[in-house]
């Protein structure tokens, strides 16, 4: 038998071979890296796992839709912190009291008063510093108001269900088709003496059905839930399984709504106060009172309407842009 190698005056290639040894090394090398790469892809991560709201938190930080809201909101809250130690003078004094005449009914900015005074000598910018308070108790007792009262029925109707769902549902379903400021104004219409509580309880009542709606659908999802149909076939009671792994389950969505609806409450309250429903004392400022008395003067002198009317904005876009964020990051469905 002839050797074919001999016929074509080659030689075989060997492993073993100095020559080729490293050609041998360098595909073996990659081969190995290889596996490597797919033993390392299909492993499970050394990470440890991460609630949803690190999750979402980890998101957050890099949203700069997020950072400008809650930059805003910060400084909102800061200023209606430290608003009496904040203003250059006391929001009630008459300081420009004598340069307003019916010829000039409201004071021109001058040094120390850079905004101007209202049309009874008050400074501008005190009386906006000092609102800014009173803004922010309204909006946040209104909404934890209408919180409470959607955490109650919502709870009522998502964990016993049955005719009381139906009956709570029916009546958050009346509610909320009656336009919310329409109803906020008729409620607030009732008492004989309008005052700041009342423009609170109107709209705390306008948001109840809002909120306990949201959570009734949260806790109807939590139903079939793997841990509420293991719960149940251990024998857990209703109320254990409503309380302890429904509820606090389902709370979620409804805390980012929170801060949705703290924009619309600030926006009612300065509605209810610019028509006249809201504290009937000016000594006390609020910026929708400033706006609803400087309509008289709007024509001549804009400035004491569009200063109360960018505040209020501004702090309703701060609640929208963070609230629209973190729903963004806790859902699911609409991460991106």
């Amino acid at each position: 038998m002839t050797d074919p190698t001999a016929e074509t005056g080659t030689s075989p290639v060997s492993p073993e071979d100095p020559e080729h040894r490293s050609a041998f090394a360098r595909m073996g090398d990659r081969r190995k890296r290889r596996i490597d790469e797919l033993a390392e892809a299909g492993s499970l991560s050394d990470e440890r796992g991460v609630s949803l709201w690190q999750s979402a938190w980890r998101r957050l930080r890099r949203d700069p839709v997020f950072l400008i809201g809650a930059v805003i909101i910060l400084i909102f809250l800061i200023v209606a912190l430290i608003a009496p130690w904040l203003a250059p003078h006391d929001p009630r004094a008459r300081d420009l009291i004598g340069q307003v005449t019916p010829a000039t009914p409201i004071p021109d900015p001058q040094p120390g008063y850079p905004l101007g005074g209202d049309n009874a000598g008050r400074d501008l910018l005190s009386r906006l510093i000092v609102g800014a308070r009173q803004t922010l108790i309204v909006g946040v007792l209104a909404t934890l108001g209408g919180l409470f009262g959607g955490l109650v029925l919502g709870t009522l109707a998502g964990g016993i269900g049955g005719w009381v769902d139906n009956i709570v549902m029916r009546v958050v379903d009346v509610m909320l088709s009656i336009p919310s400021l329409l109803m906020a104004f008729s409620i607030a219409a009732i008492f004989a003496r309008p005052s700041q509580w009342t423009v609170i309880l109107a709209i705390a009542i306008v948001q109840v059905p809002v909120f306990a709606r949201l959570l009734r659908g949260s806790m109807i999802s939590q139903r079939h839930s793997d841990h509420v149909l293991a719960a149940r076939s251990l024998g857990v009671r209703a109320p254990a399984i409503v309380f302890r792994h429904m509820l606090p389950n389902s709370v979620g969505p409804v805390i980012v709504q929170g801060t949705l609806v703290l924009a619309v409450s600030i926006i009612d309250a300065a509605a209810l106060s610019f028509l006249g429903l809201g504290n009937p004392d000016d000594s006390v400022p609020e910026w929708g009172q400033m706006l609803g008395r400087a309509q008289v003067f709007f024509n001549t002198y804009p400035h004491v309407a569009v200063y109360p009317a960018l505040c209020i904005i501004v702090v309703a876009l701060g609640f929208t842009l963070m609230g629209e964020s973190l729903r963004e990051a806790l859902d699911p469905k609409s991460r991106r």
